[in-house]
């Protein structure tokens, strides 16, 4: 049994956000958190985009803050989702790269509300571990995917299917995957709209609202889309005509920046970008995803307001990381270009006087974790790696804070190469293997890698990212001021990689 919330709210609430939003808070506000994966900036009207045909995104974001250049912590799906489910950099929750289990001693939103009267919800792709298991702190669990169960804790049954395979089952599909017994992503994507994962979250989301309307609940809910496979079926939702290529479409990775970037470019072309209608064709299907998650979206939050729920419930929308698009040729993510470190992020609180409802400046995803404890009126840790963003929600004032972004590269199972890479031995220098820690700060974006090429961007006169200028000595008075705030950085959070730029 839950117990009471005595003690949940007589807590000093560490901000003067939330003390200034103290007063009209309700007692114990609800948490809606929709998220997608591999969500762009510029897939919706508050970010520029009007062609897009995501109108339940596009009217809620009328009612909620907008954060113009919201950054993630590292452009890659289970690094920056650890850190928005904790609140802490990816090295702290020990989840670096992809497939790595969620360090237990960093704890979910869930589990800190363990106690109270609070229901708590996870819904759709989890990867963090254990994927098909209920954990961290959720009252329930509503699994999605059947791919990553190789990388399960031991003791754990690898063949316990999602959720989804199940709904799927019981409206007469059959795995296509007849030697895993697993429905692909592929074979997903080709479902009718109502059997999609996006219909299927909308379902069971709200089931749970319907289920717990009369209780104050915290609600995950994660979609897929528009990750790739590319492809669903509003596919032809948008007129190919109408799709404009990225304004740097045409920019060509130059020999000053990284080897891993003008490989990445080269790989995009032959796979996905091999003329302008192909490419536009992409962007056609990509945002038919947008498309269907907003319809998705705009079920829940109708639920919402049918339920007489919408006053007392934060809703936050965002994505785990963006995606290149075309953008100087690429696709995907895995880079320090805008395109992939920039996401959405609209937050609604509805009790709130805003002053203001566009943010220009920089904030970071792992800001969420610490804006949500101080919207619940709970103590805000100082360990955490953000700040809350209440003081300027309810001021209307812009921060002039620095954000971080890092890559840790994937040599997990090759120790033998990260223990060379740090030892100084150029001969390793292969793409993907380079560690990268980031700085966007007063107009500037400087990114430092230890081994690849590092990049030096003016994003108030260049916000395309046209011209590198790292090895220009007109703005090595930048770099050198920058790369000393990357290692104060560094050092405060107790990086365990050497300061960028002492190689």
């Amino acid at each position: 049994m839950k117990g009471t919330l005595s003690r949940l709210f007589l807590v000093i609430v560490s901000s003067l956000g939330g003390l200034e939003a103290a007063s009209d808070r309700p007692q114990q506000p609800n948490v809606l958190f929709l998220w997608t994966d591999e969500q762009a900036y510029n897939t919706m009207r508050v970010y520029g985009n009007d062609k897009i045909k995501v109108p339940h995104i596009n009217r809620f974001s009328e009612d909620a803050v907008t954060f113009v250049r919201a950054y993630v912590t590292q452009p890659v799906c289970a690094p920056s989702r650890s850190s928005i489910m904790t609140g802490y950099w990816p090295h702290e929750t020990e989840v670096v790269y992809n497939h790595i289990h969620l360090s237990k001693e960093t704890k979910t939103l869930a589990e800190r509300l363990e106690g109270t009267d609070y229901v708590t919800a996870y819904m759709g792709k989890w990867h963090l571990g254990d994927e098909n298991f209920r954990q961290r702190g959720f009252d329930e669990w509503v699994s999605m995917e059947d791919g990553y169960t190789r990388f399960n804790s031991e003791g754990r049954d690898s063949s316990r299917k999602s959720d989804y395979w199940h709904w799927l089952v019981e409206k007469g599909y059959e795995p296509n995957n007849k030697n895993k017994n697993v429905f692909s992503r592929e074979f997903a994507v080709s479902l009718p709209i109502e059997h999609c994962k996006p219909s299927f979250l909308e379902e069971k989301a709200v089931n749970f609202l319907e289920r717990h309307k009369n209780e104050p609940f915290v609600l995950y809910v994660n979609y897929l889309e528009p990750h790739m496979p590319f492809s669903g079926p509003l596919n032809d939702l948008h007129d190919i005509e109408d799709i404009e290529l990225p304004p740097n479409y045409y920019d060509p990775v130059e020999d000053n920046e990284p080897v891993y970037a003008r490989e990445k470019q080269r790989d995009s072309r032959k796979k996905y970008l091999l003329h302008e209608r192909a490419s536009r064709a992409l962007i056609q299907r990509y945002w038919g995803l947008c498309a269907q998650v907003d319809r998705s979206v705009g079920g829940i939050l109708r639920k919402l307001d049918e339920l007489g729920l919408s006053e007392n419930t934060i809703v936050v929308y965002t994505s785990e990381h963006g995606d290149m698009m075309g953008a100087h040729q690429m696709v995907a993510k895995n880079v320090m270009y805008e395109e992939a470190v920039r996401v959405p992020l609209l937050i609604r609180i509805p009790w709130m006087d805003t002053p203001r409802s566009v943010f220009e400046e920089p904030v970071s995803l792992i800001d969420l974790m610490p804006t949500l404890l101080d919207a619940l009126g709970l103590d805000v840790q100082e360990d955490l790696g953000g700040q809350s963003l209440l003081p300027n929600i309810s001021s209307g004032e812009e921060s002039d804070r620095d954000v971080f972004m890092v890559w840790h590269p994937n040599t997990r199972d090759r120790p033998d190469i990260r223990a060379r890479l740090y030892s100084g031995d150029e001969g390793i220098r292969q793409p993907g293997y380079a560690s990268n820690r980031a700085i966007v700060s007063g107009g500037w974006k400087l990114s430092l890698a230890d081994y690849d090429r590092s990049q030096l961007f003016n994003l108030r006169e260049d916000p395309y990212e046209f011209t590198n200028l790292f090895d220009d000595p007109a703005y090595r008075g930048v770099v050198e001021e920058l790369t000393k705030k990357i290692h104060v950085w560094q050092e405060s959070v107790k990086d365990p990689a050497p300061p960028m730029g002492t190689y």
